[in-house]
């Protein structure tokens, strides 16, 4: 399928899951509904990408990469979750697209360009200045989770393009990683779903569609885009974030929330890939 099907899909997932991880955190710890999630993809992957042999066959600079794309994933997911369990997910979503702005205008010093980029940080501090009195520390787990991102689009650029099944095979190896990561925080916390199979099940669902469905999607993706076009798609996510939040947990965006979204999403779609001239 072209690349911009499989990002449209990994772009509704991407929060979709998240936003049903949120409705779970009374139930199971934040840290605990991460390595959930982070486990449930682990352990999709493993039989199908056989992660010991990805990290047997590659050589030093790829296990290093494999390595440092895991912990990523693992502290990405951990601040995520810290900063959905004190802010909306709109704003977080938003925040963690700041990032993917300096991606996208990566070496590009157009006038158009910093239009964009000004527009695009217009936009995000309105947001952030609605919030940051009321719960700074959420705002710092965000932007932890955004500067994050970040590190994920690159790695996650790398490992797509390592030529091992499209990056998938590298994806099921960082995975592990990431479980072994966050396994230390994680497990204690993550222990009541053990011992109710619908928690279970619920858990394991939001793994699939958080963790396993998106980020297939991406590399897919990656493997066929230019980084910096895939850093430019990424302006639907504070719309279908702000949707999947209305739809499921009931989080209405006021006025200025929405033009500030409006105002994010606007600046990076008036950006110029490299390609476009």
């Amino acid at each position: 399928m072209p690349p911009h099907i499989w990002f449209a899909v990994s772009a509704v997932f991407h929060y979709l899951g998240p936003a049903f991880a949120v409705l779970l955190f009374a139930h199971v710890g934040v840290l605990g509904m991460a390595w959930l999630r982070i486990a449930t993809a682990a352990l999709v992957f493993a039989p199908l990408t056989r992660p010991w042999r990805t990290f047997a066959s590659a050589d030093p600079p790829t296990r290093l990469l494999l390595v440092a794309f895991g912990a990523c994933l693992a502290v990405m997911n951990c601040s995520f979750y810290l900063a959905l369990d004190r802010l909306p997910i709109s704003l977080v979503a938003a925040i963690e697209f700041v990032g993917t702005i300096g991606v996208a205008l990566a070496g590009l010093r157009s006038t158009r360009n910093l239009t964009a980029l000004a527009v695009a940080v217009t936009g995000t501090l309105l947001l952030i200045d609605v919030k940051w009195s009321s719960d700074p520390v959420g705002l710092v787990w965000a932007f932890l989770n955004g500067a994050l991102f970040v590190g994920y689009i690159v790695l996650g650029h790398r490992v797509a393009r390592a030529g091992t099944g499209d990056g998938i095979a590298g994806l099921g190896a960082a995975m592990a990683v990431a479980f072994v990561v966050v396994l230390p925080v994680g497990f204690t916390q993550a222990r009541p779903a053990f011992l109710s199979p619908p928690l279970l099940v619920a858990a394991i669902g939001v793994g699939i569609c958080s963790s396993v469905i998106p980020y297939v999607c991406d590399q897919l993706a990656m493997a066929r885009l230019p980084r910096a076009s895939f850093a430019l798609m990424l302006s639907l996510l504070p719309v279908t974030a702000t949707l999947i939040g209305v739809v499921v947990l009931r989080q209405i965006p006021g006025p200025s929330d929405c033009l500030a979204i409006a105002l994010v999403v606007t600046g990076v779609a008036l950006h110029r890939p490299a390609s476009a001239g």
